[in-house]
């Protein structure tokens, strides 16, 4: 848990780019799945990135004590420790510059996203 705050941490200076984090978990950029999956990749909870259909069927259904993945296709969030790990603001009238991987102060409703959880967590 700690690990994955700790790499989500990390992004905040990381701009976002469409398929970024997708070969490797170190990149210069990266888009919504990629930012999920460093953070549940430092936290050895997925062993390789993963995109946003994968996620979809990631972990257990339901919402987790600790973590919470929302995955759609083209689009996925985690909410961890409380906290939103978005690429997107979900403000729809503030589009310009909002995409990039960091905590977001807004929730954002899960209508429409799978919503899975990494087992035990």
């Amino acid at each position: 848990m700690k690990r994955a705050i700790w790499a989500a941490n990390q992004l905040r200076s990381k701009p976002y780019r469409y398929g970024g984090g997708h070969r490797s978990f170190n990149d210069s950029g990266y888009d919504c799945s990629g930012t999920v999956s460093y953070a549940l990749g430092a936290a050895g909870l997925v062993k390789f990135p993963m995109p946003s259909s994968r996620f979809k069927k990631f972990g257990a259904r339901g919402h987790g004590k600790w973590i919470t993945v929302y995955a759609r296709n083209g689009h996925t969030f985690a909410v961890i420790a409380g906290l939103r790990l978005d690429t997107t603001t979900y403000n729809t009238r503030r589009r310009e510059d909002s995409r990039a991987p960091r905590w977001q102060a807004t929730a954002r409703p899960p209508r429409g996203f799978e919503v899975r959880h990494p087992a035990g967590l």
